[in-house]
């Protein structure tokens, strides 16, 4: 059996990694072109639609030329209804599940219907919404009512995603922080929390981009219409969001340019999601520096 030369092995692993390193490129080439792409077809039809009157009128049911004010209002106005209740409780359930939880059947039974319910699809959230807020609890169709549908969606991610958060965090800061004296709770509020902050803003703006896309919890839940009075900050008001909007007007609208609405709203829809995402990343990466000391 020939024996392979150190030189020969040192050559064959520098090809290995170029050949990796050429892979991983092209594949992070091809995601930047497909999502480019992505928005090319959403943006393009929709970016000339996007004038202060559609952006910020009211909607026309029969007559060209309304607008998505009222939506768009709505989408952040449950966005932050649904995070609001959503936020304590997930944030609370993943501190409780990384530090004070003992590791028995009772956390691994926890655990394991947190990751089955961040598999349940949306309808279903919104099927439940349905029977329990808005039949059983008569709220009706309403802002409230799609606003905790909404943050039942959210829990699951927002409990995973803070528990994997604190445990990421090394051990080491837990123990010299318990070391100097402090309680467990001033080492989570003062040590664990900062050090895994922007995992957890990250976690936050993926449920916070969903939530302001989702349209099937919202459909069953806070209904297809809007409030007469704009903006309406009234929690019985009917609450249709932007993509709820934008199903509706291709779905069943009878304007003459539901199209040209459709595009709008996608466009208008997609630029939120995107700023929202950016006015949400740059603190926190700002925080984050902070926090770890200008790193």
């Amino acid at each position: 059996m020939m024996n392979t030369t150190p030189s020969k092995v040192a050559e064959r692993n520098k090809l290995f990694d170029k050949a990796a390193t050429v892979t991983l490129w092209g594949i992070g080439f091809l995601i930047i072109v497909i999502l480019g792409w992505f928005l090319y077809k959403i943006l393009g039809p929709g970016l000339k639609h996007l004038t202060p009157s559609f952006i910020f009128g009211k909607p026309s049911e029969v007559r060209a030329g309304g607008g998505v004010g009222p939506m768009l209002f709505n989408s952040f106005y449950i966005l932050f209804l649904s995070m609001a209740v959503s936020l304590p409780i997930g944030f609370g359930a993943g501190i409780y599940l990384a530090i004070y939880a003992k590791n028995n059947r009772f956390t691994n039974l926890i655990r394991i219907s947190v990751e089955a319910l961040s598999s349940v699809p949306s309808i279903v959230f919104g099927l439940f919404g349905y029977l329990v807020f808005v039949n059983w609890m008569g709220m009706k169709f309403s802002i409230i009512a799609g606003s905790l549908s909404l943050a039942l969606l959210n829990l699951p991610v927002l409990v995973r995603n803070t528990e994997e958060a604190l445990r990421a965090v090394p051990d080491s800061y837990w123990e010299a922080s318990l070391a100097l004296g402090s309680t467990r709770w001033q080492a989570i509020r003062k040590v664990m929390l900062p050090a895994a902050l922007p995992a957890l803003i990250t976690g936050i703006t993926l449920v916070s981009g969903r939530a302001l896309g989702e349209s099937a919890i919202l459909i069953y839940t806070s209904g297809v219409s809007v409030s007469r009075h704009f903006p309406d900050f009234s929690l019985s008001a009917m609450g249709e969001t932007l993509s709820v909007h934008l199903w509706y007007v291709q779905a069943s609208s009878l304007v003459p340019d539901a199209k040209q609405i459709a595009q709008g709203s996608g466009a208008l829809l997609v630029l939120v999601v995107l700023l929202f995402n950016l006015l949400i990343a740059v603190p926190s990466r700002m925080l984050s520096k902070k926090f770890n000391g200008g790193k």
